[in-house]
């Protein structure tokens, strides 16, 4: 059995993409726009210890997989093969092919996360996994997102927006979803590098609270506080959503941190909210959410949690809504974001390979494929419908059950 033959059993002939192998085999039209090539046995081997995605992943992150041309055109291989994982039929000719005398326990990349320490999402082990992800180097995510320094999905009026101006709109409709006014005070919990805090005070006069539990964030933000010349009423901080105690607040934001929460956390979350708002406060939750037939995140044998966000889960929004509910926060609006985030994604993606060099030369190899890899997959899994992004709008509605909200929404 060559290469060749295993990689024709398992793809197909018609590929979007020729598949090159080190053998001197291939497969695919050989005019083909994009080529992945197999540098060595050790990209089979990762497949054959780690079956699925994550040895697939790994093969990449470690050089073992080449790609020339565009990853999207590699993504299109979701629509030839739904599924990487082998048959026990697949997998027997692989180790033949690999010769069993040749299968090993390969070493992951040292980008993969490997901490464990404490019960899944006590405060230290939460702060040890946003570090992993977040306090790689401002420097690498100033490349990645682009001047407004924001990494969550943005809202685009049209796909001809520029990103800066997407962040800018997105900020502004969580101000207004939130009614914002002068003197009011804010609490943005997980602010990253301070993005939301900034436009709530500067365009809207509120008095801003930004926690984070990433040094990197925080002392980046606070930079730019200080900078915008506005220190005196917009605060950032290191500290755990569940370490806040100098509430009431008039709203809370929350956006792109709601995936690090847990599910078994979900209570607890929403109930200190609950707790930091005044009657009559709104809470904004930004968040990825699940599709109800995909499994969670964390799924421990996925490359997204060993590589990206470990711990990270994903909820369904049904569940965000009903728990909101049971801890006295009534939902008032919900939108769905996916195209949006889609778009977003694929900003950053060109941000990546247009500065890809100084990348790596921030970070590593590695970690840049790994962002590589996981934002384009991101991007086709939100155009896919497979993930989703939502805005919920809450309110904390008085004994009497009065809101102040208008008859009809009035963020426009």
């Amino acid at each position: 059995m060559t290469v060749e033959s295993f990689l024709r059993d398992v793809l197909g002939s018609e590929l979007p993409v020729r598949v090159m192998a080190f053998d001197g085999t291939d497969i695919g039209p050989r005019d083909a726009a994009t080529t992945v090539t197999l540098r060595s046995n050790d990209a089979l081997i990762r497949m054959i210890t780690a079956p699925g995605e994550l040895g697939v992943a790994r093969a990449y992150i470690a050089g073992d997989i080449e790609i020339e041309g565009s990853i999207y055109d590699v993504l299109e291989l979701r629509h030839v093969v739904p599924s990487v994982k082998f048959s026990p039929r697949q997998m027997r000719d692989l180790v033949r092919l690999v010769g069993i005398r040749n299968v090993r326990r390969m070493q992951p990349p040292p980008e993969e996360h490997r901490a464990r320490n404490g019960r899944r999402h006590s405060k230290r082990r939460d702060a040890a996994a946003i570090s992993h992800h977040y306090d790689v180097s401002n420097e690498f995510y100033e490349l990645v997102l682009g001047p407004s320094m924001t990494y969550s999905c943005a809202v685009f009026t049209d796909a001809e927006d520029t990103l800066v101006r997407a962040q800018e709109t997105k900020y502004e409709l969580i101000c207004r979803k939130l009614g914002l006014r002068a003197g009011m005070r804010l609490l943005d919990i997980g602010c990253g590098w301070g993005g939301m805090v900034l436009h709530a005070a500067e365009h809207h006069g509120v008095e801003a609270v930004g926690i984070s539990l990433s040094q990197n964030q925080v002392d980046y933000g606070k930079k730019r506080v200080a900078e915008a010349g506005l220190a005196e009423i917009v605060d950032i901080r290191l500290q755990d959503y569940r370490d806040v105690g100098d509430g009431p607040f008039d709203a809370v934001s929350s956006i792109g941190m709601f995936e690090h929460v847990g599910n078994e956390m979900l209570g607890r979350y929403f109930d200190q909210i609950h707790g930091l708002l005044k009657p009559h406060g709104r809470f904004l939750n930004h968040a990825i959410s699940r599709t109800t037939t995909m499994r969670n995140s964390s799924d421990t044998s996925r490359f997204i949690e060993r590589y990206v966000f470990p711990d990270g889960e994903l909820h369904e929004v049904g569940t965000v809504i009903s728990a909101l509910h049971d801890r006295g926060l009534e939902v008032r609006h919900m939108e769905n974001l996916r195209e949006h985030y889609a778009l977003t994604l694929r900003h950053w993606v060109s941000n990546l390979e247009d500065h890809w060099d100084d990348a790596v030369a921030l970070t590593s190899e590695g970690r840049a494929r790994v962002w590589h890899l996981y934002m384009a997959a991101s991007a086709v899994n939100f155009e896919d419908n497979h993930l989703h992004v939502d805005q919920v709008l809450a309110l904390k509605t008085d004994e009497s059950g009065r809101n102040l909200l208008p008859l009809r929404p009035d963020w426009g």
